[in-house]
């Protein structure tokens, strides 16, 4: 048998994880052709099918399925070599994967890069901005440094370090800007817009309500917090977003923004990474400069709030 390669291993995570040649091998930076021999001859070597060659997808075999989860934790202890090699080497100013959830990004990443990038002028950064169950499922195969998400993440092979706390506020139309301010759990019954399954902070939001994940709701759901508010703009109903947003979303939107009486709900932000990341003293040193970011863009001052 020939010698198995971690060129074909890396393969075989790229197409497992694509379900496609072509993408596999756009991901791997590779044409097709020398990616599907690659798996072709790694096939041979060991004398089974890894994978079901369909017309539009390609699938693992259950031979395939072992090979995969056992080449996903050979590239990970390799990944976590070179990281320790970089750690030596480059500091926190070499390379950085950074992943980051869609109701934090747009915001705070504007300031954080610029700040980064003054306290490591050679940092090489490269960040991905996806929702919390993809950004752990990549920490934990290796292909991320670390991420900014919303805590508690409750995922054992994963560090926790919390940066702040943000309010979340209610945005109703203009005309009702006068209008008492409704208790959380009465949101439901406004026509409450949330974002769309996957969204950690669709779950903030519902836990806000006195409402449980997955609970049977009228409404629409948005893709975006700039869709949730244009509609309530719009007239459709009302939603909550983190205060970071306000500034960059409700601006020029015929919207009213109010903070809650009492009971004012709040989420946690922070960053993750996994306990084995040999980066890990850097990733703390990281974490510091990412708090001191969000307190500059909260001095700066998201829009005011009624």
């Amino acid at each position: 048998m020939n010698h198995v390669t971690l060129k074909q291993l890396r393969y075989v995570e790229a197409l497992a994880r694509h379900g496609h040649f072509g993408r596999a091998a756009e991901a791997s930076s590779v044409t097709q052709p020398a990616l599907s021999m690659q798996i072709r001859e790694l096939e041979e070597s060991l004398g089974q099918r890894l994978f079901e060659r369909g017309a539009r997808q390609v699938r693992l075999t259950a031979f395939g399925e072992e090979i995969a989860a056992r080449a996903r934790d050979i590239l990970r202890a390799v990944d976590e070599l070179e990281d320790l090699a970089r750690a030596r080497r480059d500091g926190p100013g070499g390379r950085l994967r950074l992943g980051v959830i869609p109701t934090i990004a747009p915001y705070l990443l504007p300031r954080m890069i610029r700040d980064l990038a003054a306290r490591y002028p050679g940092v090489d950064l490269q960040v991905r901005e996806t929702q919390t169950e993809r950004l752990i499922a990549e920490l934990m195969e290796g292909r991320l440094d670390t991420a900014v998400v919303a805590l508690p993440v409750s995922e054992p092979a994963l560090e926790e370090v919390a940066l702040f706390s943000e309010g979340f506020v209610l945005v109703r139309p203009d005309a009702e800007a006068q209008a008492p301010v409704p208790a959380p759990e009465a949101l439901p019954d406004m026509q409450l817009l949330l974002l769309e399954e996957g969204h950690c902070f669709r779950d903030q939001a519902l836990e806000v309500c006195g409402l449980r994940a997955g609970s049977p709701r009228a409404g629409l759901d948005g893709s975006s917090l700039s869709t949730l508010v244009q509609m309530v703009g719009a007239g459709i109903g009302v939603t909550l977003i983190p205060e970071m947003a306000v500034g960059v979303e409700t601006r020029g939107a015929p919207v009213a923004v109010q903070r809650f009486d009492t009971g004012r709900p709040v989420r946690t932000v922070g960053m993750i990474w996994r306990r084995t990341n040999p980066l890990a003293r850097d990733l703390r040193e990281l974490a510091e400069v990412v708090r001191q970011s969000a307190e500059a863009m909260y001095a700066t001052g998201p829009a005011p709030v009624g």
